[in-house]
């Protein structure tokens, strides 16, 4: 009805908050509204008092204006769809010159348009109050393409915001990578500060929140000013839970440290299926490029060989003969047993292996070259077969008297303590051979954790048999553990003492009782001497020619 009515009465009164809201008009115009609104007052105006110059400027004006497209255009359509109608303020700077009227008709002209201008402006208030007018318009909608577009922008890499956990829990996390779903939406590949990296994982942008700026509190500035140290014992503690590269490592193996973070920050895999179980991956491994962009790999249990498809796996299975791993069963206990594989022998096995352990290890570096290598795999067996558990290897040859170059137990038979058993297993290998071992490095934090374990027991075992003096020699060739790791384990337990150049051990009968009683809470699979059938491989005599 406003339009209309408007279009009707040509001389209706122009409100001045519109016009003072409304694009610049002409000067005459500007005269002859204030013009109007004197002589609505009853107040004598210069308008009045010019009527021939201001009829004159009047009409040059209203042609002007009548002439011009850009005065009279209404609001965008856009705009006009979201608020309710209104009168068009722009039309209303069309008239000509408004004759004189009586206060009272002056009077409720100017109350209507005052209504009008107040209904106008609140219409528009949720967009911008005091811009009215096309080219307002225009800069309005920017402005709220502006925010949709704000609220939209993808995060930035490398800074931190706030995550929610799967456990519903807020978390802080730093954006490694980004990339578009398929509908078109961000996701980001995050990691949760102060946790290993196997935790990291693709979220939504709805489980990101704001961005995280941390500040320093003042009792950390404190102690980093201060120039207190760390004790060993607190350091080696700080270490077993935290991988920390050592300080004097040389440049070229930072720099490759540095290279191998960068190639396998993001994981490629995101789950596995061996067999009955569907496991989430930890780290990324370098299987080939076409099974590398797979969100979900399938596993032959048996054989280890790796599909896209189940229905390729399926189709596998069929014709798949193997029902164990290849190699000699060399250990039997119960349902428990172990194969001895050669790398050489069973080179496409071992690399198998070595490319699904690397989905659960952060730091193995070996996947293809297996020929200097042994591997023994822990297997249950049941009616249908040997299933693979966990392995460990070892090198044929190590000049560093390493019993142990990698080891690794799946997911869900963690909690069975077989991560232990092969760590017995790897020394009582050492023991058949007649020499002392100790696990290559560097140990993951899982690794060194089990080990720093299997050491405690091991060493307060032989301390509570043997009542009388014993040396570190004697304990290392009870034990087959290297005399070094036997210093740092008996250190972090405050058991040895340096006094005139020899360590001392120092054992109290109540630390003994304590680690008796918490072995007998514990269930361990323990290792059965007499169900091992391994002989050790016999070495070359030094400068014998290898043959063909």
């Amino acid at each position: 009805m406003g339009d209309k009515a408007e279009a009707e009465n040509p001389t209706a009164p122009v409100p001045a908050a519109v016009i003072s809201a409304a694009a610049p008009l002409p000067a005459a115009v500007v005269a002859g509204i204030g013009a109007s609104a004197h002589a609505a007052n009853g107040v004598p105006s210069t308008a009045e008092k010019q009527q021939n110059h201001a009829d004159t400027a009047d009409s040059s004006t209203a042609s002007m204006i009548t002439a011009s497209p850009a005065a009279p255009a209404a609001p965008s359509a856009k705009l006009a769809a979201a608020e309710p109608p209104a009168p068009a303020p722009a039309k209303l700077a069309a008239p000509a010159p408004v004759p004189a009227a009586p206060a009272t008709q002056a009077a409720s002209n100017v109350s209507s348009a005052a209504t009008a201008s107040a209904a106008t402006v609140s219409a528009l208030s949720p967009v911008a109050p005091a811009v009215v007018g096309a080219a307002g318009e225009v800069a309005v909608l920017r402005v709220q393409d502006g925010n949709k577009q704000s609220q939209h922008q993808p995060k930035i890499l490398d800074k931190l915001y706030t995550c929610k956990w799967k456990n519903g829990t807020l978390q802080t996390a730093r954006v490694v990578e980004k990339r578009l779903d398929k509908n078109g939406k961000w996701e980001y590949y995050m990691h949760y500060e102060d946790f290993d990296r196997r935790l990291d994982e693709w979220v939504g942008a709805d489980r990101l929140g704001d961005e995280v700026i941390k500040h320093r509190s003042v009792g950390e500035v404190a102690s980093a000013e201060s120039n207190q140290k760390m004790t060993r014992t607190q350091k080696r503690r700080f270490d077993e839970i935290h991988t920390v590269m050592p300080a004097d490592v040389d440049p070229s193996t930072a720099a490759l440290e540095h290279e191998r973070e960068q190639a396998t920050k993001v994981k490629n895999i995101q789950t596995v299926e061996l067999g009955k179980f569907e496991m989430e991956t930890w780290y990324y491994s370098p299987y080939p490029e076409e099974f590398s962009k797979c969100a979900k790999l399938f596993l032959c249990e048996f054989c280890l060989k790796y599909f896209r498809k189940p229905k390729t796996l399926e189709r596998h299975k069929g014709k798949c003969e193997w029902r164990h791993p290849p190699g000699d069963e060399v250990y039997r206990h119960d349902n428990v047993s172990m194969f001895e594989v050669d790398g050489k022998k069973a080179k496409i096995y071992c690399q198998s292996l070595c490319l699904l352990s690397k989905l659960f290890l952060d730091h193995k570096t070996l996947y293809y070259d297996v020929d200097p290598f042994l591997f023994y795999v822990m297997t249950e067996v049941d009616t249908k077969g040997a299933h693979v558990v966990g392995y460990f290897s070892k090198e044929k040859e190590s000049p560093d008297d390493h019993n142990l170059a990698c080891i690794m137990v799946l997911p869900p038979h963690q909690r069975k303590r077989y991560g232990r058993f092969l760590i017995a297993f790897s020394y009582e290998l050492s023991k058949k051979e007649g020499r002392v071992g100790t696990p290559e490095r560097p140990l993951s934090d899982l690794g060194l954790l089990g080990y720093r374990s299997y050491w405690k027991s091991v060493l307060l075992d032989i301390l509570s048999k043997h009542k009388t003096n014993l040396s570190i020699k004697d304990i290392s060739l009870m034990s087959a553990i290297k005399p070094d790791d036997i210093i740092t384990t008996l250190q972090s337990m405050g058991l040895i003492k340096y006094w005139k150049g020899q360590h001392l051990i120092s054992v109290s009968p109540k630390v003994i009782d304590e680690h008796l009683s918490r072995q007998a809470n514990r269930n361990y699979l323990v290792f059965e001497d007499a169900k091992l059938n391994w002989i050790p491989p016999q070495k070359e005599p030094p400068g014998a020619r290898k043959t063909r």
